[in-house]
């Protein structure tokens, strides 16, 4: 069994460390890049990091020129430290260094450095989503996510479940029926009308554009597809 991700999940020099994936824009969050056979990565976090106003305005400027492209953005922070210290309080701060990650037409990925490193700040309490990550766990019938956000800027992240499977975060337009409760901690959206592939999709099940009902408990919920903020099936399954 590989310890090492593949190359698309590293940047061009190899280096070790963990990558958080920015979404949002009125509140910036932080989406861990989960592998189901790495130990250490084998978890589906969702954090809020302090950032410096300099990676904001650079990751804010960059993502409105390259919006209508399949390009994310993530913080590199190096180190194999256990995710745990975020979650337990232990650390109060990581380096991270902000780049921008474009897809190719073979679904390869390029890291791109934007900003070298500066001090981000963490806060247990900001932490919205911990979750070890099981590749003999069953899967939904349905599909099912993970609601996170503020206010009117709702997101959400496929649930991981059993391997092989898809990592994918949207962002939502129009949302109702959300409540703050149902976002910290990341609530389970249910979307009755979709069924979960039991495997890796080859693409999102989720059409931009397109409205969709779903369920927080017995609580219906709706939203439009939107933005795509994350997409891996290669990294995440690899043996």
């Amino acid at each position: 069994m590989s310890t090492v991700p593949p190359t698309d999940a590293l940047s061009a020099d190899a280096r070790h460390g963990h990558r958080f994936l920015l979404i949002g824009k009125k509140t910036i969050f932080s989406y861990h890049l989960g592998l189901y056979y790495v130990p250490i990565h084998a978890f589906q976090l969702i954090t809020r990091f302090g950032l410096d106003e300099n990676l904001r305005t650079t990751y804010l400027t960059d993502l409105a020129a390259h919006e209508d492209r399949q390009v994310y953005y993530s913080l590199f922070s190096e180190g194999h430290w256990p995710l745990q210290e975020i979650v337990d309080g232990t650390r109060t701060s990581l380096p991270v260094e902000l780049e921008r990650v474009t897809v190719d037409s073979q679904g390869g990925r390029t890291f791109t450095p934007l900003l070298p490193a500066v001090d981000a700040t963490c806060r247990k309490e900001d932490v919205v989503h911990y979750r070890p990550l099981d590749p003999a766990a069953g899967y939904p019938d349905f599909l099912t996510a993970l609601a996170f956000g503020q206010d009117d800027e709702v997101h959400l992240a496929h649930r991981l479940d059993g391997a092989p499977n898809w990592d994918e975060v949207i962002t939502t337009g129009n949302p109702q029926g959300f409540r703050p409760g149902d976002l910290a901690p990341a609530g389970t959206v249910t979307v009755p009308t979709v069924k979960d592939p039991h495997g890796a999709a080859g693409k999102s099940p989720l059409t931009p554009g397109t409205a969709y009902e779903g369920a927080v408990g017995d609580r219906k919920v709706t939203f439009t597809a939107g933005r795509q903020g994350w997409w891996n099936t290669t990294s995440l399954n690899q043996q």
